[in-house]
């Protein structure tokens, strides 16, 4: 990838939660969730759907603010950043539906990101725009029209967009929902080659088995609430886990 490695046994906190809640007109959505992600690590988060899931990286991204709780990003409170400084501060997010700017080509879909995300003008972007779209295997569809890309094409530039504002966490939100077995398969494996170039991440998915094959580690959600948090098969074992997620009885 176009990410520099990083050491993923430094033990360094990348980002901390702490206390994190949202409520809207009184009804909670996330309570009082804690949990730590290292440096190059990825973790997995799986919850029902109304799990709180999405609220959660919206807090984390800015898009919304927090009811009480803090978060930080290597130490830095963001509380009080708007979304555009904490994607300045190395903070990249894919949404479950694809956003990209649909009468620009995916070239320039990746040059807005490169430009106002890592903060480069637009020559020195190309470079890294490049690198980037070869790496998502779009560079064929380049000059391509966002909004006439496939379903499979539209997901690889919502990820090829965060990744052109060179983050330091990535947050996935269920990018490989709506896709075959072998799209999926695709998609892992390029999110493997993100993993494996040092890039933090947290990735929220409902394809189960497309998580455990590149997730570190697991924390599932339920009504809100934080209910595990470990490795990965250590978490689908849980009972608890596994009546909230699966439905099925301990």
């Amino acid at each position: 990838m176009a990410v520099e490695p990083r050491d993923r046994a430094s033990g360094a906190v990348l980002l901390s939660a702490r206390g994190v809640s949202k409520s809207f007109a009184g009804l909670h959505v996330i309570k009082n969730v804690d949990f730590d992600v290292g440096v190059g690590e990825v973790l997995g988060v799986l919850g029902p759907n109304g799990a709180g899931k999405t609220t959660l990286f919206n807090l984390i991204s800015g898009d919304l603010g927090l009811s009480s709780g803090q978060i930080a990003l290597a130490g830095r409170p963001l509380s009080k950043l708007p979304a555009h400084r904490r994607a300045a501060l190395g903070i990249g997010r894919t949404y479950q539906i694809p956003r990209p700017y649909g009468a620009m080509t995916a070239f320039e879909n990746l040059l807005v990101s490169a430009m106002f995300s890592a903060g480069k003008s637009e020559r020195d972007s190309y470079r890294t725009c490049l690198a980037v779209l070869e790496d998502c295997g779009l560079s064929s569809r380049a000059n391509r029209p966002a909004g006439a890309l496939t379903l499979l094409d539209r997901k690889r530039l919502e990820l090829a967009r965060a990744l052109a504002g060179e983050p330091k966490l990535l947050l996935l939100d269920e990018i490989a929902g709506g896709l075959t077995d072998e799209e999926a398969a695709d998609l892992v494996s390029l999110i493997r080659k993100i993993q494996h170039s040092g890039v933090t991440i947290i990735w929220i998915e409902h394809v189960v088995h497309a998580l455990m094959a590149v997730a570190d580690r697991m924390m599932v959600l339920d009504f809100g609430s934080k209910i595990a948090d470990g490795k990965p098969g250590d978490v689908m074992a849980d009972p608890e886990v596994r009546r909230a997620y699966m439905g099925i009885e301990a």
